[in-house]
């Protein structure tokens, strides 16, 4: 391995555990729902999720369940803090 890639393998260690410095302006994901699967999308802090509850409320368990995974990564959404 060249002797570069070190410092860049423990340059990269430091940013996954400084996750502030990261910041997700979009994206599509796929969640494994207990009845079926659920796409969640997120774009300039506005979360979709082509659930029934989404649509009714504006948020639901898969939108949280991806603000608690990136937390500090994402804007949340508006409700109650969990």
């Amino acid at each position: 391995m060249d002797s570069s890639m070190y410092g860049k393998i423990d340059k990269a260690k430091r940013y996954a555990e400084e996750r502030e410095r990261i910041k997700f302006h979009s994206f599509e994901a796929l969640i494994e729902g207990n009845n079926s699967d659920k796409t969640v999308r997120y774009n300039d802090g506005k979360w979709d999720c082509d659930c029934h509850y989404f649509s009714n409320y504006g948020v639901c368990a898969h939108t949280m369940a991806f603000e608690i995974l990136l937390e500090k990564m994402v804007v949340p959404g508006e409700h109650p803090e969990f």
